[in-house]
């Protein structure tokens, strides 16, 4: 008896046992690292940048094909193009290991918000992959640009970006659930990383680009782009984005120049950086202070300069102050002549002054293009390097 009730509990657990009802198996999927998205007059051009498998996964590739196949295909929806794309692929486009969408500009200029909701709601889709946009060129041509070292180009553009904010700061790595945070807020705009092809783009999108030690054409990040809701108005250059990362707190490592006190340059190396930013109400007008707190590296001198004269150091530091107010005021100034608060300060007067807010909040545009932004730079000089003078100065 209590072994025949042992077998009917075992049998009644076997029927909740569903198996992998969605199972895909791997000979049968395509895998997608890359999508872009195009306008293509009232639709919607969407390619894709597949993997291929038997160039990748083997130790020595055969020399047959390319490391990656594009498709493209047209329709109402972007849903609707990626589903299209089945007619000319032999397997199911699999979404879930995107590493990177590419926008391009004529379509971010019309706005993206259509492109925003159908990736949302893909239940394939993850969301741990990177938003940038196609700078002067398509999402098309982007994702047909063969990449050296890293031979599967949504790879590239994925570390690249990665590398690049880390250790340059013009770059910012947006994912779907930042840029949708954005979107949904009315009072904040948003920001994408732009990316450029330099070089011949014909050429580019040829194997004979991965077999010279200069490509015909690479692919590069260049600045940000700046938008308003869900349309892209403006391109910020290197030093606006730069201080777009400073007010915003993004900056852990970056490098550059400032002109030594006799003339020539010296380059200084950030190693770290805090930024505070807080709203308040001034005469009964907002107004925001930001305090960025940097500590640098000596690490070029191209001039003559006695560091260890007193008050060398401090002299540097007062002209690298006034370098970093130059450059974050670059960036504010980029913002508010689009009236775009890329920054989130109505979020910091909504702290400092719900009540203000509530009356400012409807017309925010406006008072962000006139809002009064005190600048408070903090500039630290810790190491001079492994040598004291410069090779010029001894």
């Amino acid at each position: 008896m209590k072994k025949g009730s042992i077998l009917g509990a075992l049998i009644l657990l076997s029927t909740l046992l569903s198996g992998c009802w969605d199972r895909h198996e791997l000979n049968d999927l395509a895998i997608a690292v890359g999508l872009g998205f195009d306008r293509n007059g009232d639709q919607f051009k969407v390619t894709t940048q597949i993997v291929n498998p038997n160039e990748v996964a083997s130790k020595k590739a055969s020399g047959y094909s390319t490391p990656i196949t594009t498709l493209t295909a047209t329709a109402t929806s972007t849903l609707e193009a990626v589903r299209k794309l089945t007619t000319s692929a032999p397997r199911k486009i699999f979404l879930s290991h995107m590493r990177i969408i590419v926008i391009g500009e004529d379509l971010a200029r019309s706005g993206i918000s259509d492109v925003m909701d159908g990736i949302s709601r893909d239940h394939e889709m993850r969301s741990d992959f990177y938003l940038i946009v196609a700078k002067g060129t398509t999402a098309e041509n982007v994702l047909k640009i063969l990449t050296p070292i890293e031979r599967i180009p949504a790879n590239k553009m994925f570390k690249t970006l990665e590398t690049s904010e880390k250790s340059w700061a013009p770059t910012v790595s947006i994912q779907l659930d930042r840029f949708l945070s954005n979107l949904s807020n009315p009072t904040r705009q948003s920001v994408l990383t732009g990316i450029v092809i330099n070089g011949d783009v014909k050429k580019g999108k040829t194997k004979e680009n991965l077999g010279r030690t200069n490509p015909h054409a690479v692919l590069a990040y260049s600045g940000l782009a700046l938008f308003k809701e869900d349309k892209l108005l403006d391109w910020m250059n290197d030093q606006e984005s730069k201080g777009y990362n400073y007010i915003m707190g993004n900056v852990r490592s970056t490098i550059g120049h400032v002109t030594c006190p006799q003339g020539g340059t010296i380059a200084m190396e950030v190693v770290r950086s805090n930024t505070k930013v807080k709203g308040k109400v001034v005469s009964g007008k907002p107004q925001i202070d930001i305090s960025i707190h940097i500590e640098e590296n000596i690490s070029e001198v191209q001039c003559k300069i006695d560091l260890l004269a007193p008050g060398a150091i401090h002299e540097l530091e007062l002209i690298n102050e006034q370098n970093l107010r130059r450059i974050v005021l670059s960036s504010i100034n980029k913002a508010k002549k689009n009236k775009a608060d890329i920054f989130g300060f109505g979020d910091a007067i909504e702290s400092a002054s719900p009540k203000l807010w509530t009356q400012i909040k409807a017309d925010w545009d406006t008072h962000f293009a006139d809002l009064q932004i005190v600048i408070h730079p903090d500039v630290q000089i810790r190491r001079l390097g492994t040598t004291n003078n410069s090779i010029i100065e001894r």
